[in-house]
């Protein structure tokens, strides 16, 4: 019963100050437990960084699902996966091949690096199209929330209040 992670933000979302939405969603026997959607602390200075901030959110969210689950003795087998759709980032999760591009990150984010290493966690790659936390970062057409919440095993038969008629 281990739990699945979906991660993504959205470059330089927003147009007064430039910083990124993140986003992520964690899975458990089928159906949503842990999600978040926030403005990132910080201007990301490109798609890899903005998609690397996302990540430590993520890992200190698997920690606690981890320590949670033990306490109340339901077995965990690590790596716990997340995905992600920024091959950049999920790179830089492992290795430290392009420090020289990523020393300006801080210090902090590299915390994500040690988990990895540990096994406790592990970055895979999905295409964008089946990111479930694309519906976190970003707006889309009512028919696309509502393949990503059907996706999450969402009650897809709730209505969707219309937005100005597009619904």
């Amino acid at each position: 019963m281990n739990p699945i992670g979906y991660v993504n933000s959205d470059y330089a979302g927003c147009k007064d100050i430039r910083r990124s939405t993140e986003g992520n969603v964690f899975i458990v026997a089928g159906g949503p437990v842990s999600w978040e959607s926030k403005r990132q602390e910080t201007v990301a200075l490109s798609t890899v960084e903005s998609e690397y901030m996302v990540f430590i959110c993520a890992t200190a969210q698997v920690l606690w699902m981890m320590k949670f689950f033990a306490e109340i003795g339901l077995p965990v087998t690590n790596p716990i996966t997340i995905y992600a759709d920024n091959n950049g980032s999920i790179s830089n999760s492992t290795n430290n091949k392009n420090h020289c591009q990523t020393k300006h990150i801080d210090v902090k984010f590299h915390f994500v690096k040690e988990h990895t290493k540990k096994r406790e966690i592990m970055f895979t790659y999905i295409p964008s199209l089946d990111n479930l936390a694309d519906l976190f970062t970003k707006s889309f057409p009512c028919k696309t929330i509502r393949r990503l919440a059907t996706a999450m095993d969402l009650n897809p038969k709730v209505q969707v209040a219309p937005v100005q008629g597009k619904c």
